[in-house]
Protein backbone atom coordinates (compact mmCIF):
# COMPACT_ATOMS: atom_id res chain seq x y z
CA UNK A 1 0.00 0.00 0.00
CA UNK A 2 2.88 2.19 0.63
CA UNK A 3 4.01 1.63 -2.85
CA UNK A 4 0.66 2.84 -4.09
CA UNK A 5 0.89 5.98 -1.97
CA UNK A 6 4.35 6.82 -3.24
CA UNK A 7 3.28 6.11 -6.78
CA UNK A 8 0.27 8.40 -6.45
CA UNK A 9 2.46 11.20 -5.23
CA UNK A 10 4.53 11.07 -8.38
CA UNK A 11 3.63 13.45 -11.19
CA UNK A 12 4.53 10.83 -13.76
CA UNK A 13 1.93 8.40 -12.47
CA UNK A 14 -0.73 11.11 -12.46
CA UNK A 15 0.13 12.02 -16.06
CA UNK A 16 0.10 8.35 -17.02
CA UNK A 17 -3.30 7.78 -15.39
CA UNK A 18 -4.71 10.91 -16.99
CA UNK A 19 -3.34 9.82 -20.41
CA UNK A 20 -4.78 6.32 -19.97
CA UNK A 21 -8.14 7.81 -19.01
CA UNK A 22 -8.17 10.03 -22.09
CA UNK A 23 -7.07 7.06 -24.25
CA UNK A 24 -9.92 4.97 -22.77
CA UNK A 25 -12.49 7.66 -23.64
CA UNK A 26 -11.08 7.96 -27.15
CA UNK A 27 -11.08 4.17 -27.55
CA UNK A 28 -14.69 3.93 -26.32
CA UNK A 29 -15.70 6.78 -28.65
CA UNK A 30 -13.95 5.02 -31.58
CA UNK A 31 -15.74 1.74 -30.88
CA UNK A 32 -19.08 3.54 -30.58
CA UNK A 33 -18.56 5.48 -33.80
CA UNK A 34 -17.41 2.32 -35.61
CA UNK A 35 -20.50 0.44 -34.44
CA UNK A 36 -22.69 3.39 -35.51
CA UNK A 37 -20.94 3.53 -38.94
CA UNK A 38 -21.47 -0.23 -39.40
CA UNK A 39 -25.22 0.15 -38.64
CA UNK A 40 -25.46 3.12 -41.02
CA UNK A 41 -23.62 1.14 -43.72
CA UNK A 42 -26.06 -1.77 -43.33
CA UNK A 43 -29.01 0.65 -43.54
CA UNK A 44 -27.62 2.31 -46.67
CA UNK A 45 -26.90 -1.07 -48.31
CA UNK A 46 -30.44 -2.24 -47.56
CA UNK A 47 -31.87 0.99 -48.97
CA UNK A 48 -29.65 0.63 -52.05
CA UNK A 49 -30.90 -2.95 -52.64
CA UNK A 50 -34.50 -1.77 -52.31
CA UNK A 51 -33.92 1.10 -54.75
CA UNK A 52 -32.21 -1.22 -57.24
CA UNK A 53 -35.13 -3.65 -56.97
CA UNK A 54 -37.57 -0.79 -57.56
CA UNK A 55 -35.52 0.43 -60.53
CA UNK A 56 -35.41 -3.08 -62.02
CA UNK A 57 -39.18 -3.41 -61.60
CA UNK A 58 -39.76 -0.02 -63.22
CA UNK A 59 -37.46 -0.88 -66.13
CA UNK A 60 -39.26 -4.20 -66.68
CA UNK A 61 -42.62 -2.42 -66.70
CA UNK A 62 -41.33 0.19 -69.17
CA UNK A 63 -39.79 -2.50 -71.38
CA UNK A 64 -43.01 -4.53 -71.51
CA UNK A 65 -44.99 -1.36 -72.28
CA UNK A 66 -42.58 -0.45 -75.07
CA UNK A 67 -42.80 -3.97 -76.49
CA UNK A 68 -46.59 -3.76 -76.47
CA UNK A 69 -46.54 -0.37 -78.18
CA UNK A 70 -44.04 -1.57 -80.79
CA UNK A 71 -46.15 -4.66 -81.50
CA UNK A 72 -49.27 -2.52 -81.86
CA UNK A 73 -47.42 -0.05 -84.10
CA UNK A 74 -46.19 -2.89 -86.32
CA UNK A 75 -49.71 -4.31 -86.50
CA UNK A 76 -51.09 -0.91 -87.50
CA UNK A 77 -48.38 -0.56 -90.15
CA UNK A 78 -49.32 -3.94 -91.61
CA UNK A 79 -53.01 -3.00 -91.58
CA UNK A 80 -52.22 0.31 -93.27
CA UNK A 81 -50.20 -1.41 -95.98
CA UNK A 82 -52.96 -3.99 -96.52
CA UNK A 83 -55.58 -1.26 -96.82
CA UNK A 84 -53.39 0.68 -99.25
CA UNK A 85 -52.94 -2.43 -101.40
CA UNK A 86 -56.68 -3.17 -101.25
CA UNK A 87 -57.55 0.39 -102.31
CA UNK A 88 -55.10 0.21 -105.19
CA UNK A 89 -56.55 -3.16 -106.24
CA UNK A 90 -60.11 -1.89 -106.04
CA UNK A 91 -59.25 1.14 -108.15
CA UNK A 92 -57.73 -1.15 -110.78
CA UNK A 93 -60.76 -3.44 -110.96
CA UNK A 94 -62.02 -4.14 -114.46
CA UNK A 95 -64.89 -1.88 -115.32
CA UNK A 96 -63.79 1.01 -113.10
CA UNK A 97 -62.05 2.84 -115.94
CA UNK A 98 -64.90 2.07 -118.33
CA UNK A 99 -67.44 3.37 -115.80
CA UNK A 100 -65.44 6.56 -115.43
CA UNK A 101 -65.19 6.97 -119.21
CA UNK A 102 -68.95 6.38 -119.49
CA UNK A 103 -69.62 9.11 -116.94
CA UNK A 104 -67.33 11.47 -118.84
CA UNK A 105 -69.14 10.69 -122.11
CA UNK A 106 -72.51 11.20 -120.48
CA UNK A 107 -71.49 14.61 -119.12
CA UNK A 108 -70.04 15.57 -122.50
CA UNK A 109 -73.23 14.55 -124.34
CA UNK A 110 -75.35 16.59 -121.94
CA UNK A 111 -73.17 19.63 -122.53
CA UNK A 112 -73.25 19.00 -126.30
CA UNK A 113 -77.03 18.88 -126.36
CA UNK A 114 -77.09 22.27 -124.69
CA UNK A 115 -74.54 23.83 -127.08
CA UNK A 116 -75.22 22.02 -130.42
CA UNK A 117 -74.21 24.56 -133.18
CA UNK A 118 -71.11 22.70 -134.48
CA UNK A 119 -71.04 19.08 -133.48
CA UNK A 120 -67.31 18.13 -133.83
CA UNK A 121 -65.78 21.20 -132.21
CA UNK A 122 -68.47 21.31 -129.59
CA UNK A 123 -68.02 17.59 -128.90
CA UNK A 124 -64.26 17.95 -128.34
CA UNK A 125 -64.77 21.01 -126.16
CA UNK A 126 -67.48 19.28 -124.16
CA UNK A 127 -65.38 16.12 -123.84
CA UNK A 128 -62.35 18.06 -122.53
CA UNK A 129 -64.56 20.02 -120.14
CA UNK A 130 -66.16 16.80 -118.88
CA UNK A 131 -62.72 15.26 -118.35
CA UNK A 132 -61.53 18.26 -116.38
CA UNK A 133 -64.77 18.26 -114.35
CA UNK A 134 -64.29 14.56 -113.61
CA UNK A 135 -60.69 15.15 -112.52
CA UNK A 136 -61.87 17.94 -110.23
CA UNK A 137 -64.64 15.78 -108.84
CA UNK A 138 -62.25 12.94 -107.97
CA UNK A 139 -61.42 14.76 -104.75
CA UNK A 140 -63.22 16.86 -102.21
CA UNK A 141 -66.90 17.62 -101.80
CA UNK A 142 -67.83 16.86 -105.43
CA UNK A 143 -66.55 13.31 -104.99
CA UNK A 144 -68.82 12.80 -102.01
CA UNK A 145 -71.84 14.12 -103.89
CA UNK A 146 -70.99 12.01 -106.94
CA UNK A 147 -70.77 8.87 -104.78
CA UNK A 148 -74.04 9.54 -103.01
CA UNK A 149 -75.97 10.59 -106.12
CA UNK A 150 -74.04 9.89 -109.35
CA UNK A 151 -76.44 11.85 -111.58
CA UNK A 152 -75.99 15.05 -109.51
CA UNK A 153 -72.19 15.10 -109.82
CA UNK A 154 -72.22 15.05 -113.64
CA UNK A 155 -74.27 18.19 -114.28
CA UNK A 156 -72.85 21.26 -116.03
CA UNK A 157 -70.16 23.15 -114.17
CA UNK A 158 -71.96 26.50 -114.46
CA UNK A 159 -75.73 26.35 -113.72
CA UNK A 160 -76.32 29.78 -115.32
CA UNK A 161 -75.02 28.31 -118.59
CA UNK A 162 -77.76 25.69 -118.68
CA UNK A 163 -80.43 28.29 -117.89
CA UNK A 164 -79.29 30.57 -120.74
CA UNK A 165 -79.05 27.65 -123.19
CA UNK A 166 -82.50 26.43 -122.16
CA UNK A 167 -83.98 29.90 -122.71
CA UNK A 168 -82.34 30.07 -126.16
CA UNK A 169 -83.85 26.71 -127.12
CA UNK A 170 -87.36 27.95 -126.23
CA UNK A 171 -87.03 30.97 -128.52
Amino acid sequence: MEFLQTALQSHFVWGLLLGLLIAGFILKSGFTSRRHAARELKRVETELRELQGHLNTQLKINASGNETLNAELESLRRQNENLRVNIAALQQKPGRAEQRLLQIHEAAIRTLREQAPGFAAAWEKAFRQAESDMEASDSGFKKLIRRVMPSLGNGPANPSQSVSVASEERE
